[in-house]
């Protein structure tokens, strides 16, 4: 007897051409979909040179929600390249530089028309600290000298056109201790903290309140700093953990912090091999993206990239550059006993910066591979970023982006943009103004890394948020539907929203910076290459502060634009 052909041969046989060459075109669609979005991660990215002179060496950054980056460098670097506008001038007779400067030291990058707009800073605002408060207005914390106690602030418009509108207010005598490489983090209440910075072994709120009006001492920056002004915990990481606490690391160790009451909660193990992560050595660290935020326990992660071995901040002012760590330490903080994981970058670096995207991957740019932070303390810049795939197996989370021409050491800068580039600017490690006979000249251009999910490959995959508008008010624990448009083949399984907070960035640490992936259902189709997906909003003020951020989706890897949101 012959025998019968199998079941799904005789389905097949059954199966009208027609349909059947659909279904074969579908399956083929979807999977060169999927190749191609394989490919994608793979590329490499592209560099575009914006600006080649804003005037400043951009020290600072910080994106706002009307789409402006402001950025500032320092004002007793001497004159800028670019003037004060109707005959401003800034008059300090402190200043050990220069005491009648008519030229600008902060500018505002508008992002739409690639221009620059000058900023009136009379206090030096050099090595500060920043963070957006909840109504958008940049509140910058600290410097130098007659800077180091003024706290300033920058409200953001739309129609600032001359000097006058939209521009920096100073508060003199707004802290408390003076702030120089102070670390600020915003809070669930709104207000800031203010931790650390040099020979500031304490803490401080701003705004202040009749409950809140002093200094509070925190033994753990004194513990951590190495005699003999080497440091090794300016510029503090700190996050705001889950549970409302404060992780804070500096040199190389960390705490869990209880700021209501001045109490340390844990201690975490030293990382291993005891090399020093903050400033001088400088690394970098990241929150990783934080998921599943309807469960009971959410998980919180932190990633600590880069740095240079002990010692190498003295070598280096003797001229012997050591070379940069290539170790990465990841712990979940939230963990009963946590413990370090190790991980090596393919490339080390000291001076880096780690930028979230908004597909929850991690940009690690900028930097040298040998020597320090500090003046003429860096050799061999690192030319080319590393993106760093949280998710993907342990060896096999770096990936080697396509290199820059512009050596970004000391005082570099990178941000988040809605579009989804990557602002890079900033590098001069001199104390001056220095363009010529000199190793790395200051750099005054402004640049952009665009990850490969933005090659035009992958246009058809990139999702178009066509609903909510942007600047859009959310609360606590809201179900807001989506609406989205891709142009091919929509893979449901893989399409997640994600809210980034778009964070304060200057020696090689991004204040603030945060991405939450929203709770959500199934997409539906809505229409012709529409669908919608319902999320669910952060529950409190713990997991994401209140504020404007920046909300994604992301399909296969491949964010959309941006829209603001502001949550509260």
């Amino acid at each position: 007897m012959k025998k019968s052909t199998s079941t799904s041969s005789n389905i097949l046989f059954f199966i009208h051409p027609h349909i059947f060459l659909l279904l074969l075109l579908i399956c083929q669609w979807a999977s060169f979909a999927s190749a191609v979005a394989a490919a994608l991660s793979s590329r490499g990215g592209s560099w575009n040179l914006l600006l080649s002179n804003i005037g400043i060496s951009a020290m600072h950054m910080q994106l706002l929600n009307n789409d402006r980056v402001v950025m500032f460098d320092r004002t007793d670097f001497g004159m800028s390249n670019i003037s004060l506008p109707d005959g401003k001038c800034r008059y300090d007779q402190n200043d050990t530089t220069l005491k009648v400067d008519c030229t600008a030291h902060s500018i505002e990058y508008d992002i739409a028309s690639n221009s620059i707009r000058p900023l009136m800073v009379q206090t030096d605002v050099w090595c500060s600290s920043s963070s957006v408060f909840p109504d958008g207005s940049l509140v910058q914390t600290g410097g130098f000298n007659d800077g180091e106690k003024v706290v300033r602030v920058f409200k953001p418009c739309s129609n600032a056109t001359t000097i006058g509108t939209c521009d920096w207010e100073e508060i003199q005598g707004g802290l408390i201790q003076r702030r120089w490489y102070s670390t600020n983090h915003i809070l669930p209440d709104g207000r800031q903290i203010i931790i650390g910075g040099r020979r500031a072994f304490n803490y401080e709120f701003y705004p202040k309140s009749a409950s809140a009006n002093n200094s509070y001492s925190l033994p753990f920056l004194v513990k951590t700093n190495d005699p003999n002004k080497i440091e090794n915990n300016l510029y503090p990481f700190v996050f705001l953990n889950v549970d409302g606490n404060l992780f804070i690391f500096a040199n190389n160790r960390a705490i869990l912090f209880d700021y209501t009451k001045n109490v340390v909660l844990k201690n975490y193990p030293e990382i291993p091999g005891g090399d020093p992560r903050n400033y001088p050595s400088t690394g970098s660290a990241v929150l990783l993206p934080l998921k599943n935020l309807q469960a009971q326990e959410i998980q919180a992660e932190v990633l600590v990239c880069g740095g240079a071995p002990k010692g190498s901040y003295t070598s280096a002012l003797n001229g012997n550059f050591s070379g940069a760590l290539s170790t990465c330490g990841r712990i979940t903080i939230t963990d009963p006993n946590p413990q370090w994981t190790m991980e090596t970058m393919p490339l080390a670096r000291t001076m880096g910066d780690m930028v979230i995207l908004p597909n929850g991957n991690v940009l690690i740019i900028n930097g040298a591979t040998m020597g320090t932070a500090g003046w003429e303390c860096g050799r061999d810049p690192v030319l080319k970023p590393v993106i760093y795939r949280p998710d993907n197996p342990f060896d096999s989370r770096f990936e080697i982006q396509n290199s820059s021409t512009i050596p970004r050491m000391y005082h570099s800068t990178a941000v988040l943009l809605r579009d989804g580039r990557v602002l890079v600017g900033g590098s001069n490690p001199h104390i001056y103004y220095n363009f010529t006979g000199v190793l790395f000249p200051t750099e005054l251009s402004l640049e952009a890394f665009s990850p490969s999910y933005l090659d035009s490959i992958s246009e058809y995959l990139r999702p178009q948020i066509i609903s909510p508008a942007s600047q859009y008010a959310i609360g606590y624990g809201q179900r807001i539907p989506i609406r989205f448009k891709v142009a091919g083949w929509v893979d449901i399984n893989l399409v997640t929203v994600t809210m980034v907070a778009p964070g304060f960035n200057t020696h090689s640490f991004t204040m603030n910076q945060r991405l939450l992936v929203l709770a959500s259902e199934n997409v539906k189709l809505i229409g012709e290459n529409a669908y919608q997906i319902n999320v669910v909003t952060p529950n409190n003020a713990k997991l994401a502060p209140p504020g404007y951020y920046l909300l994604f989706v992301v399909h296969q890897d491949i964010p959309s634009e941006g829209i603001w949101v502001k949550i509260q």
